[in-house]
C-alpha cells in the first residue's frame, strides 16, 4: 500500500492523554493529499493506555515487553512504517485538523529539507508558545525557540537548527542515509542530534507556523513538571553526547572553552533550582561513557557544512539571548 505519511506516536503510561491525541489524528484533512498511517509504540505501560489504543481500529499498536526509552520506541515505529515521511508525535499533543497537511506540504516542497518542526502551543496556556523549532549553541545549550512567548509570534516559515521530535516530520530517505535516532540517548536531545547530523550532510531543518498543535509537556518522563531529577541528569549527559558525537576533534578542541563555560553556568543555575547534584551526575556520566557513542565520521566533502554549523553555533548564542528577552 502506498503511504505518504506515517504518524508515529511513542506511548508510556499515557492514559490521560492518548485518546485526545489519537482523536485529533482521526480528523486530519490530509486525505485529499495522500495516504496516512498511524502507529503507536507502547513502551511497556502499566496503566490502561494500551486498552484505550486498541479501541481505535485504524491504529497499529506495537507493544514493547520492557521499557526501552523514547528513542528505541520511535525507531521501532519508523522501521515498521511505510510512509515517505515519518511524522513523530508525543502522546500528550493534540493537533489541529490541518496539522499533517501543512507539515507534508512544507517538507514535500524541497528534497533538501530533512525535517520540519511545527508551531507548538502550551496546552493549558493557549496564549503562549511552547516550541517553534529548537536551537543549539556553542555553549552546548539546546533550547526551544519561542517558549513562553506570545502565541502570535513566529508566524513565518524559517530555517531552524533542529526539529522538535515531539511534533515534527522527517524524510525517510535521509534517515536511511544518516541513521535513525541514537538509542544511547534514551530520551532528550536525540532530536537535536539527528538534526545536527542532517546539517553536517548538507540538509535543512525548517519551521512551519501553519502546522499548529497543543502540547502538555513532559507528561511522561517528568510528571508534568519542567524539571525533574531524571530529566536534568539525562539531559546533562546527552548534552555531552551531542557535542562529542557531532563535532570533529579540531572543532571540539576549539569549542571546548565555550562548552566548559556553558556547563559551569548551567550547573550554577541548577544548583539554585535544587538539581545541582543531578546535573553534575549527568555530566559525569556523559564524560565517563562518551566513547560508547559512535562519532559522526568526518568527510572532507562536508567541510563547508561544518563551517556553516560553527557560524550557527555562535549566532545561536545571541538568538538565545533574544529568545529570553522576548518572553
Amino acid at each position: 500500500m502506498k503511504c505518504d505519511v506515517s504518524v508515529i506516536i511513542p506511548n508510556y503510561n499515557g492514559e490521560n492523554f492518548i485518546a485526545n491525541c489519537l482523536d485529533s489524528m482521526m480528523v486530519q484533512s490530509f486525505s485529499e493529499f495522500g495516504q496516512m498511517e498511524i502507529i503507536v509504540v507502547d513502551d511497556c505501560s502499566t496503566d490502561s493506555s494500551v486498552n484505550i489504543i486498541k479501541a481505535y481500529k485504524n491504529v497499529t499498536l506495537l507493544e514493547n515487553p520492557i521499557n526501552s526509552g523514547f528513542d528505541k520506541s520511535v525507531n521501532q515505529g519508523i522501521l515498521a512504517s511505510q510512509g515517505k515521511y515519518c511524522l513523530l508525535l508525543n502522546n500528550d499533543v493534540v493537533a489541529e485538523a490541518d496539522f499533517v497537511k501543512y507539515l507534508y506540504l512544507h517538507i514535500d516542497d524541497n528534497p533538501q529539507v530533512f525535517s520540519v518542526s511545527s508551531k507548538m502551543i502550551r496546552y493549558y496556556e493557549r496564549d503562549k508558545l511552547d516550541d517553534t523549532g529548537d536551537f543549539y549553541n556553542i555553549l552546548g545549550w539546546g533550547y526551544k525557540r519561542g517558549d513562553g512567548q506570545s502565541v502570535n509570534a513566529h508566524n513565518k516559515q524559517t530555517a531552524i537548527f533542529s526539529t522538535c521530535a515531539g511534533a515534527g516530520i522527517y524524510r525517510r530517505s535521509v534517515l536511511a542515509e544518516i541513521g535513525l535516532f541514537d538509542e544511547a540517548f534514551f530520551a532528550y536531545m536525540e532530536d537535536v542530534d539527528i538534526s545536527y547530523r542532517a546539517l553536517i550532510n548538507g540538509y535543512k531543518n525548517r519551521y512551519e507556523p501553519k502546522a499548529i498543535c497543543y502540547h502538555i509537556g513532559s507528561a511522561t518522563t517528568a510528571e508534568g513538571q519542567k524539571y525533574s531529577p531524571f530529566k536534568v541528569q539525562i539531559s546533562a549527559r546527552n548534552n555531552i553526547y551531542v557535542a562529542y558525537k557531532n563535532m570533529p576533534l579540531i572543532q571540539l578542541l576549539v569549542n571546548s572553552p565555550f562548552l566548559l563555560l556553558g556547563f559551569l553556568v548551567k550547573y550554577g543555575l541548577f544548583v539554585k533550582r535544587g538539581f545541582g547534584r543531578d546535573y553534575a551526575a549527568g555530566v559525569k556520566e556523559g564524560l565517563k561513557n562518551h566513547r560508547k557513542i559512535t562519532k559522526v565520521p568526518f568527510q572532507l566533502k562536508n567541510l563547508g557544512h561544518y563551517f556553516f554549523i560553527e557560524v550557527q553555533l555562535i549566532v545561536n548564542v545571541f538568538r538565545f539571548i533574544e529568545n529570553k528577552m522576548g518572553k
